[in-house]
């Protein structure tokens, strides 16, 4: 298969009709995952251990602990299964990563991977925008377009349970905030991608550091990750509401959900870190 994300052809756009209270569209996605696809799975599980730490470093890093590759990464880079804020972390990194993956895949935008792999304490999700995404009508980013976009996403998660929580609108409250992080965010990324020895892609995102003087559209995005368990689009609807949102005629609102979701997630880090 050709495309670097090969799980992404498990995520389905349902065409399901939901809208906030206020009238502004949702597009909702179904994850409908083949457990009998092993190829796939295998690409996903290392596509996703490489977002906390690239396979050509785990031997390095490892190196003085002792430790195997499987429980360097066990142990040290991801997020506890079932202790502290470990679990809790897994699911808000899993609904981040999978947002950025679907922004990739489904809309075309460019989403660097550095959020992770430098996290000082593994059962805390990483400070910041949670995602950031681009998308280039330049001919390079030495020369820009006006028309180049920025997307700003805050995703949040429930991943069991039987009764849906506001998920949706707790992140369209926090994506208000992401226009005072946006530039923290960028230099962030910039710094991992100079560290990586990546000069494109640093080059990529200097593009959108100087927004005043070569202006690009700056969108803001809220998605939420739901079990299908309590998935529900009419809970969605009645409990959403964009109304005085500071970017809302560049808002993009997804919602994407999956049977067994916690479950998936928990088997995700275990095969990530099983076949290091």
């Amino acid at each position: 298969m050709s495309s670097p994300l090969p799980h992404t052809v498990w995520l389905n756009k349902t065409g399901q009709v939901v809208t906030t209270s206020d009238g502004v569209s949702v597009d909702v996605f179904e994850l409908q995952i083949d457990f009998t696809a092993a190829p796939i799975l295998c690409a996903w599980a290392i596509s996703f251990r490489e977002h906390y730490c690239l396979d050509a470093q785990i031997d390095r890093l490892r190196r003085g602990t002792g430790k195997s590759r499987s429980d360097y990464l066990t142990d040290m880079v991801f997020p506890d299964s079932s202790n502290d804020f470990g679990p809790a972390t897994r699911s808000g990194d899993f609904a981040e990563i999978l947002i950025a993956d679907l922004l990739e895949s489904q809309y075309g935008f460019w989403a660097p991977r550095t959020r992770y792999d430098d996290k000082l304490v593994r059962n805390e999700s990483p400070k910041g925008t949670d995602v950031l995404a681009f998308k280039f009508h330049g001919t390079s980013p030495s020369h820009p377009s006006p028309n180049d976009v920025l997307v700003s996403f805050e995703s949040k998660a429930q991943l069991s349970g039987s009764t849906a929580k506001p998920r949706l609108q707790d992140a369209v409250k926090d994506s208000v905030k992401d226009v005072y992080r946006i530039s923290e965010s960028l230099n962030a990324i910039k710094r991992r991608l100079i560290n990586r020895g990546d000069e494109d892609g640093a080059d990529r995102i200097e593009r959108f550091q100087d927004g005043l003087e070569i202006p690009y559209v700056r969108m803001t995005g809220a998605a939420a990750v739901f079990c299908s368990s309590v998935y529900d689009p009419v809970h969605i609807s009645e409990t959403t509401n964009c109304a005085g949102h500071e970017n809302v005629d560049n808002l993009m609102l997804i919602v994407v959900h999956a049977n067994a979701l916690m479950a998936l997630v928990h088997a995700l880090y275990r095969k990530a870190a099983i076949e290091a």
